[in-house]
This record gives structure tokens, C-alpha cells and sequence, in this order.
């Protein structure tokens, strides 16, 4: 006779000290965004966030050492939506666009993902801006997020460029410079604070904006 069958083991579906871990940064992470919006900069302290994230304080030290690299990640989680360590020059949508033909298509679907971001990043950048007169590493933060705009918007003219889109007559680092001003968070914060534009308003008219700076007859 057969010995009895024995059932087989069922997988362990508990968390492992790396998803653990993982997810208790992202608690401290939302945790510290949603402090460093309502408070600003100064006023928001570490023990909140832990107490926010429910976690010690020493678990917010562990994790991110000091405030300004909490923002840095929080900065860094908001610009491409998650903590997937996968650059935003990396992800799905950037492939999508690269297959389109159509320029004007090009800057319609730059637009939406560019909505996308500029709604998470606009609050925690406005408490970047509101220090940076009175810490240095903020400037700087302010400055690499400036850079890294920029960065993002070379790529797109480069796709208009290889499509022979460009107006004739504008070279690529003048349509960069170009495309930066109109597309990146400072001037959204003008367009939104002084303006009054809301987001549906602000894809709609910039990506106009950019479609009449950048594009040749031919491309739009």
C-alpha cells in the first residue's frame, strides 16, 4: 500500500524584510509629503513624520538620515509616481511617444504624462522654492530639479528634431531652452498662483504654446 499523500505546502504569502522594509519607506515617504505640504519646509519635524508614518523616529533616521534627503526621495517618488527604481526617461509612456509619427501627437501625449507630474511635484517644488533663500542645499535641490526639467525637455525637442518637425530656422538649443521655460514647474507655479490656470487649462495651452514655438507648418 501506498503511504499516505501529503498535501503540498502552500506558498508563504508574509512579506519579506525587504518588502517590509520597502513599505515602510513608502509610509514615511507619503507620511513626510503630506507634512512638508501642509507645513512647509522649517516647520515640519521628523518625529511627525514618524508619528504620521507610525513608525519610531529612529526607524525615519535609519531609513533617510536627515529631513533634506526625505524631500530629495519624496521629490523623487513624485516626479515618476512610485519608487520603481526606473528612471522617467524609462518608463512605458516615453516608448509610446517614441512610435509616434505625428509631431503634434508627440507633444499632445508629452502633455499628459507632463500634467501627470506637474500635479504630484507643484506642491512639494513650492515648499522647495519657499526655502531656498534660506538653505543651500535646497537651492541646489531646486537647481538639479531645474536641470533634470531640462534634461527631459531636450529629449523631447530631440524626437521633434529627428522628425524633421522643428520651425525652420530654430535651432535645438534654442527650441530646449524654449520648451524648458514654457513646460517646467516654475512657470506652471506662475501659471496656477498668479494666473489662476488650472490643470486641464495648463496641458491645454502649453502644449499649444509649444506646438506653435517648436513646430514647422509642416508638423502640425
Amino acid at each position: 500500500m501506498s503511504g499516505p499523500v501529503k498535501k503540498p505546502k502552500k506558498p508563504d504569502s508574509r512579506p519579506t524584510r525587504a518588502e517590509q522594509a520597502r513599505a515602510t519607506r513608502r509610509r514615511i515617504i507619503a507620511a513626510a509629503a503630506e507634512q512638508f505640504i501642509a507645513l512647509g519646509y522649517g516647520a515640519t519635524r521628523l518625529d511627525q513624520v514618524a508619528e504620521r508614518s507610525g513608525v519610531a523616529v529612529q526607524t525615519v533616521f535609519f531609513h533617510f538620515g536627515n529631513k533634506r534627503t526625505l524631500l530629495k526621495e519624496a521629490l523623487d517618488v513624485a516626479a515618476v509616481g512610485d519608487d520603481e527604481p526606473v528612471a522617467l526617461l524609462e518608463r512605458p509612456w516615453i516608448e509610446q511617444i517614441q512610435q509616434e509619427t505625428d509631431p503634434q501627437r508627440i507633444i499632445e501625449l508629452w502633455m499628459v504624462t507632463g500634467r501627470a507630474i506637474v500635479e504630484r511635484v507643484a506642491p512639494l517644488m513650492r515648499v522647495v522654492r519657499g526655502a531656498t533663500g534660506t538653505d543651500p542645499e535646497l537651492a541646489a535641490q531646486w537647481d538639479t530639479n531645474q536641470q533634470q526639467t531640462r534634461t527631459a525637455y531636450g529629449f523631447l525637442v530631440q524626437l521633434l528634431a529627428g522628425r524633421d518637425a522643428l520651425r525652420p530656422g530654430l535651432g535645438v538649443d534654442q527650441a530646449v531652452d524654449i520648451a524648458f521655460v514654457l513646460g517646467n514647474v516654475e512657470t506652471y507655479l506662475q501659471f496656477s498662483e498668479v494666473c489662476g490656470w488650472t490643470l486641464d487649462e495648463w496641458q491645454q495651452r502649453v502644449g499649444e504654446l509649444l506646438g506653435a514655438a517648436l513646430l514647422g507648418s509642416a508638423g502640425r
